[in-house]
């Protein structure tokens, strides 16, 4: 009988890619236990789900692992990252499902879709949901969902920091550091600014469990928000999300958290090392004076339509904007109620998204900086034809890469929503529900707008095939693009 060689399973170019994904997979089959444990607590029958999944997942892991042991000191070529990304998210998504999957709890248990896109929803960060009644969940399946954001959290700071500046998508090269290099390997050296952005994000986290804890939530309901909360990601234990909780201080450490999570988490480890000038970075300041124009414009709104006290609107503005814009996706009241033009309001900043280098989604700040710095010079010219007007963004110069890349995220970001709206529509959705569920799996935002899927809503009652394509497109959006439609091309196989 002839012998079948490794390579046959595990082809060297491969092997980096499978054994990394194969580590991934063993992280994730230890975190299943975390939720086992909670419903072990509760004497809920669903821990042996989680404990069959981890078990599951870390067999699977080891045998990548096992199949593809390689050194990794000469680095991953381009090409090799451009895999691992999409397949590493792709495929944790697919064994994060599985405990959702073989639960008791009906909503998942009968359907691999509604599992599959609860997850995807969480690890991408989005917040959209299929569940109803979530007070009334196993407390294995809320804390689980509430991890997953947490890890996809850390997991796409990770990725904006150490791969996609070294790949070029979309401008990211604006933000390459000593963390990634644009060669022909790349396997950044980010251990140390990992460790301390990792740190970060635990003490973030822990601060805003206790700040929800001492302003009301039980203990349980404070650690499944905090970790959704500094993730900017959204998920809830409850219907009405932090409706549930009438306490201003409870919304107000929810915007303050929403806005940490919203911030590059390079400049909290800069910070702390005594580099005050940070304080003035550019995404950051746009960042706030954005939210505060709109902040105060919507309170005014609401005054003046007579239905909040200036308090209230300010604090009801406040939560649900900052909630949008950074893609949080958290509701304190069902703001699609607000009439017409909040509606439109609303519609519009699911477009905009947090910074660069933090767990926020969406097209980012710094892509509308670069935007507008290409509008201006373009206007100077058409004024002074003759004219040279540099580019430049936070004191250094716009390369032309840089602004061809973010032109070209822009129109390639429209086409994909175009298209994505165009599908939903084809299955006899409505316009609102269908342009507003496009925007909000592309940009990771959570809820839509419209009576089905809006603050109130769920994404249940969608027909599964719809699921499936939202869920791509959280993907899609997660990963800018780039990273995942580079592999429908056939030349990228080539060679």
């Amino acid at each position: 009988m002839a012998r079948v060689s490794i390579d046959t399973w595990a082809p060297p170019a491969f092997r980096p890619i499978m054994m990394l994904v194969g580590g991934m997979l063993l992280a994730l089959s230890a975190a299943m236990l975390i939720p086992a444990a909670f419903d072990l607590f509760a004497r809920n029958e669903d821990w042996r789900a989680f404990a069959l999944s981890s078990a599951v997942t870390a067999a699977f892991g080891a045998g990548l692992v096992s199949i593809s042991r390689t050194k990794l000191a000469g680095g991953l070529t381009l090409r090799q990252a451009f895999v691992l990304t999409p397949l590493t998210w792709l495929t944790v998504a697919l064994f994060a499902a599985l405990p959702l999957y073989f639960s008791d709890y009906a909503q998942l248990r009968d359907s691999f879709t509604n599992a599959f896109f609860e997850a995807v929803s969480g690890l991408t960060t989005t917040g959209a949901t299929v569940i109803v009644g979530l007070q009334d969940a196993p407390p294995g399946v809320l804390i689980w969902r509430a991890l997953l954001q947490w890890m996809g959290g850390i997991g796409i700071i990770a990725t904006a920091i150490a791969i996609l500046p070294a790949l070029g998508v979309g401008g990211m090269q604006l933000f390459r550091t000593e963390s990634s290099d644009r060669s022909e390997k790349v396997l950044p050296r980010v251990r140390e600014i990992a460790t301390a952005i990792v740190s970060l994000y635990l003490g973030f986290t822990a601060l805003c469990a206790v700040a929800y804890w001492l302003a009301g939530m039980t203990p349980f309901d404070a650690l499944a928000h905090a970790l959704t909360t500094i993730s900017t990601a959204g998920f809830s234990t409850h219907d009405n999300s932090l409706g549930n909780w009438t306490t201003p201080a409870v919304h107000w450490i929810a915007i303050v958290g929403m806005l940490a999570g919203a911030v590059p988490f390079v400049l909290y480890v800069r910070l702390f090392q005594g580099q005050l000038d940070t304080l003035r970075n550019s995404q950051v300041r746009v960042l706030f004076g954005f939210l505060a124009v709109v902040i105060a414009l919507m309170s005014l709104w609401l005054v003046s339509s007579e239905r909040y006290e200036l308090g209230d609107a300010i604090r009801h503005a406040a939560m649900n904007v900052v909630s949008v814009v950074t893609t949080t996706g958290f509701a304190s009241t069902d703001y699609g109620a607000w009439g017409n033009v909040a509606v439109g309001v609303f519609f519009g900043l699911m477009f905009v998204g947090g910074c660069t280098g933090s767990t926020a989604g969406g097209v980012k700040i710094f892509r509308y900086e670069v935007m507008a710095r290409l509008l201006h010079s373009h206007f100077l010219h058409l004024l002074y034809p003759r004219g040279v007007f540099p580019r430049s963004y936070a004191g250094r110069a716009l390369p032309d890469d840089v602004v061809a890349s973010v032109v070209v995220f822009f129109s390639l970001f429209f086409v994909c929503y175009s298209v994505i709206t165009i599908v939903l529509m084809a299955f006899d959705l409505d316009f609102l529900t269908s342009a507003s569920a496009a925007v909000s799996a592309l940009s990771n935002v959570g809820p839509g707008l419209g009576p089905i899927i809006g603050p109130a809503g769920t994404f249940g009652p969608l027909p599964d095939p719809v699921k499936w394509v939202l869920a791509f497109a959280m993907l899609l959006g997660r990963l800018e693009l780039f990273t995942v439609l580079i592999l429908f091309m056939p030349r990228f196989w080539r060679g």
